[in-house]
């Protein structure tokens, strides 16, 4: 039997309105992003078990939305890449660099390559231990890119040069 994969990307954080891009910082929802949040929850009310990234910014998007009423999953295989030394620097800047660290890690960082092996190994304890149920994923950009990796053989190269399309969720069947 199938696992329903629903990834969200965390709500919208103060660094977001402003360009910076957070990695491994915790980040804070903006007023937007609570609101975002709320949102979130309804849409996703029907789902069997809730999984967020154990960083602040998505671990908040998972409390607004859900106000305590379900049993969160913090997974820290659900992070953001580490940008090392440039976690908190703008995003323009690190744009520029992501293609360059697909495979190698950022300085003092991590390779979205790693990022792809941390959700590998998160999806199969979710195929072992959730077949037939719905499964949401609250998570950050690199962990879509994995996904679309992963499961649609989209190249790392092509996901990481890509513009950010924010839309209501991607959902996914693992068989």
């Amino acid at each position: 039997m199938a696992v329903k994969l629903i990834y969200e990307t965390h709500a919208i954080t103060v660094d977001n309105e402003t360009g910076i891009a957070t990695g491994w910082l915790p980040g804070e929802l903006s007023a937007r992003g609570r609101e975002l949040a709320v949102e979130l929850g309804v849409r996703r009310a029907g789902v069997d078990v809730v999984y967020s990234s154990d960083l602040r910014r998505a671990v908040q998007t998972a409390e607004v939305a859900f106000g305590g009423g379900r049993e969160v999953l913090r997974d820290v295989r659900l992070r953001e890449c580490d940008y090392g030394i440039y976690n908190g620097r703008p995003v323009d800047e690190l744009a520029r660099l992501r293609r360059r660290h697909v495979d190698v890690p950022w300085p003092g960082g991590q390779s979205y390559r790693q990022v792809v092996a941390e959700t590998a190994a998160f999806l199969e304890e979710v195929m072992e231990r959730w077949q037939g149920r719905t499964v949401l994923v609250i998570a950050h950009s690199a962990n879509r890119w994995a996904l679309q990796n992963l499961l649609h053989g989209v190249p790392l190269e092509e996901l990481v040069d890509a513009p950010f399309d924010w839309r209501p969720g991607w959902e996914y069947s693992l068989a």
